[in-house]
């Protein structure tokens, strides 16, 4: 039997970051062009297809095989006529996101200089890594890829990030494709978080599922710990994909989390239908309480890799990603105050 309890919403902890720790990058000089994909896709010639995405091609000769293949879904046995008349179909029912994001995005500023800044970082603590020198926007299909590390460049689906009131959202159709839950964070403010968690899974793949709970606690807690460092200016309920007020929630009742875990002898299970209640998206946890966000166990995995980098300040991100998440939690001794 599960112990129940209740999640009270208000709380008024406020967690502060501590600037002067964060080391000056100012001075790594990051290249990084901007495509509007976006753009060039929804102005061409939709009489002419094939002859408009041969040109594209010269203009974008890498993305253009990503779009086609792995976004819009064709592949070299796609007859040449099939391609096209999808082409012309998708231009005219995605025209209003298109137009929506001439808005939105009418200049991409704000965000190129967040991705830049965390480029920055990446350099700093992982000079050998090889960070993608371009950003590519485009819009595609809603229900396929939107954020994804292409062979060279960051491609960025606009289409999922129009806002959380944005029409489509909003629609039947939008709601059964997109609970609530996710469709606050098709946001703007999510492109530079996804971007660099990109970079983080090609540094080091996840490869915790079907591990103890604990286990998997803690590799989520690498990677927000990481992506602290990446983005220390980012707020931290961005990172994990709360609302400000759920990851404010968490903070002051850290230690009612922590017992619920111990208390319902859960770290140690591996059974997934179990494990998948605390650790990815989901509405909320149930035993917490209508207040509480789901994923919960990554809350508590990013606090027990905080006190365990807390005290061994000589640990590098890099070995702190390689080692045991079991050692990272027996050495951490977490324990949160109640």
């Amino acid at each position: 039997m599960k112990k129940i309890i209740v999640f009270f919403i208000c709380c008024t902890f406020l967690s502060c970051k501590n600037y002067k720790s964060i080391p000056d990058v100012s001075g790594i000089k990051i290249d990084l062009t901007v495509q509007r994909f976006e753009q060039d896709f929804f102005s061409l010639d939709t009489g002419n297809v094939l002859h408009e995405m041969d040109r594209l091609r010269n203009i974008y000769p890498v993305f253009i095989n990503d779009f086609t293949n792995q976004i819009l879904g064709f592949d070299n046995t796609t007859p040449p006529d099939s391609v096209a008349k999808y082409v012309r179909l998708f231009i005219r029912d995605y025209h209003f996101v298109k137009d929506s994001s001439d808005v939105l995005f009418k200049n991409f500023d704000d965000e190129v200089k967040e991705i830049r800044t965390g480029l920055q970082f990446v350099k700093y603590y992982f000079p050998k890594y090889n960070i993608p020198r371009k950003i590519i926007t485009f819009i595609g299909p809603v229900d396929g890829y939107s954020d994804v590390l292409t062979t060279d460049a960051f491609a960025v689906g606009l289409q999922l990030h129009m806002g959380a009131n944005f029409s489509f959202y909003q629609t039947a159709v939008g709601k059964d494709l997109f609970p609530s839950y996710i469709v606050q964070k098709f946001t703007p403010e999510y492109i530079a978080v996804n971007c660099i968690r990109n970079i983080l899974d090609d540094l080091y793949p996840d490869k915790s599922i079907g591990r103890p709970l604990i286990e998997q606690m803690v590799e989520k807690g690498k990677r927000l710990y990481l992506l602290d460092k990446l983005l220390p200016y980012t707020p931290g309920y961005l990172k994990i994909g709360y609302t400000k007020d759920q990851l404010k929630d968490c903070y002051g009742h850290e230690a009612v989390i922590w017992d619920f875990f111990l208390s319902n002898d859960l770290l140690n299970n591996q059974d997934q239908n179990i494990t998948k209640n605390y650790i990815g998206d989901s509405p909320k946890t149930q035993e917490l309480g209508e207040g509480s966000p789901g994923n919960i166990g990554a809350f508590s995995g990013w606090q027990i890799v905080n006190k365990y980098m807390g005290d061994n300040a000589t640990v590098t991100l890099d070995q702190l990603m390689k080692k045991d998440a079991r050692e990272i939690y027996e050495q951490s001794k977490y324990k949160p105050r109640a």
